[in-house]
């Protein structure tokens, strides 16, 4: 059989469209900061307006587009839910990957790309599982608000966060949200999988360092050396470990986990439990303590000249209410004459587990997978959840995929040779169509 045979074979087994609306948002590259999003866009906007909707397009700056519609539900009294994923991906060279990351192809069992993963296939799935139910004449029972974001990747100013400050009224009536990194399965053996649904994101705190100190010839003696200020203060807050802190959420996965992985769990020492959880601990490692990692340094001009002025750049993620403690701690390990200036600052959010809204995502998984139950977990990174929080949402991390036990599936963000099987797919077309129904 041709590749082109196999490729569109493995499409036909797809739920609908959502195959080849994958593979032509991954051909549509849109590589932030150097590829706009506004080609996704106008595609989105006009698979939604085929099927009936009114889908807008939203400029930030030219180029950088975000798409809307609000698809109405039958019951008009109840609140709405906003659906989101974001357009843009993260650059991708070529030269690392075994297939090219903008072509779209489909061998294997899987779908080949940049934004395979993260997170063109819930685009995908949901422009497929919308214009089904359009055409089938079903209506989800709340209005649902989709929305397709520019930016997400290098923090939403020209996606999320500018729709949140300028069009607050497109998302009139939504109290609940779901997007990425979360509703993917893990399975301990046949019988039991857990799917893992993000309810907490740690905070975001990209900041630089400054020191300044007296410039002068490198050959001279010098005790107020603004490189040496800066470095010291990098080595300090890169060799710091902050300690373990078990936030609510964090607790609450590793006891589930624990116990169905047969493993013992001693909230005393919450690392040992971590040690055994094989490619689970990519997720949940990050999640027991504040970070601080050292990504960048600047100074000087020339090599026999002592620069006056020297800086380095932190990403630092604290955990959900430990933004002041963090940032109180990161200013003492910078020390004196080094001050501190925010890149990006960005909430840390946490939300109910125990909800109507995640038993109806377990319900419909378990439609489709009896052997499927939902654990809470806590996101090392951030999702646009956190824009939409602050206009009074509680936000879900839940792109529900079944995957191959073999899939080192953390591994496919921002990673090379990101890709995701066709049968995930369809199985989240499914579980998404069943869930918008009900939710």
């Amino acid at each position: 059989m041709s590749e082109s045979a196999r490729e569109d074979e493995a499409t036909e087994t797809g739920y609908g469209e959502v195959v080849g609306f994958l593979t032509d948002l991954i051909r549509i590259d849109t590589s932030n900061p150097v590829r706009p999003e506004r080609p996704a866009a106008e595609y989105v906007a006009e698979k939604l307006a085929e099927v009936g909707l009114e889908p807008q397009i939203f400029e930030s700056e030219p180029g950088r587009a975000s798409v809307v519609a609000r698809f109405e539900g039958s019951d008009p009294s109840a609140d709405a839910l906003l659906v989101h994923g974001h357009l843009d991906v993260v650059p991708a060279d070529a030269a690392d990957w075994s297939v090219d990351p903008f072509a779209g192809e489909v061998k294997d069992g899987l779908v080949w790309g940049r934004g395979a993963v993260d997170m063109k296939d819930m685009d995908a799935m949901t422009l497929a599982v919308v214009r089904r139910m359009l055409r089938e004449g079903r209506r989800p029972r709340r209005d649902v608000v989709l929305a397709f974001l520019a930016d997400e990747e290098a923090g939403g100013n020209y996606g999320a966060k500018f729709l949140a400050a300028k069009h607050p009224g497109l998302f009139e009536g939504c109290t609940e949200a779901i997007s990425e990194v979360g509703g993917y399965s893990y399975e301990i053996n046949p019988e039991l999988r857990l799917y893992l649904i993000e309810t907490a994101q740690k905070g975001l705190a990209w900041m630089r360092l400054h020191a300044r100190g007296q410039a002068g010839h490198g050959s001279m003696l010098n005790t107020d050396n603004a490189v040496t200020r800066v470095a010291q203060a990098v080595a300090r807050i890169g060799a710091h470990e902050f300690p373990v802190t078990l936030t609510p959420t964090v607790r609450d996965f590793l006891t589930e986990v624990c116990e169905a992985m047969g493993i013992e769990f001693d909230p005393n020492d919450p690392e040992a439990a971590v040690a055994q959880l094989g490619p689970l601990a990519r997720f949940i490692g990050a999640t027991l303590r504040h970070t601080a990692n050292p990504t960048m340094l600047e100074a000087g001009y020339k090599s026999n000249v002592i620069p006056e002025r020297a800086s380095a750049v932190i990403d630092g993620r604290f955990l959900p209410g430990g933004q002041e403690e963090f940032l109180a701690k990161i200013d003492e390990l910078a020390g004196p004459g080094v001050t501190r200036e925010d890149i990006h600052l960005d909430r840390s959010v946490e939300s109910p587990f125990g909800t109507p809204l995640v038993e109806t995502m377990l319900a419909a998984l378990q439609t489709e997978d009896p052997a499927a139950r939902t654990v809470p977990y806590c996101l090392s990174a951030g999702t646009d959840n956190k824009t939409f929080a602050s206009l009074g949402m509680t936000g879900y991390g839940f792109v529900p995929l079944r995957l191959t036990p073999d899939l080192d599936f953390a591994a496919m963000f921002h990673g090379v040779d990101e890709r995701v099987p066709v049968s995930a797919l369809d199985f989240g077309a499914r579980v998404l169509d069943r869930f918008l129904m009900t939710a």
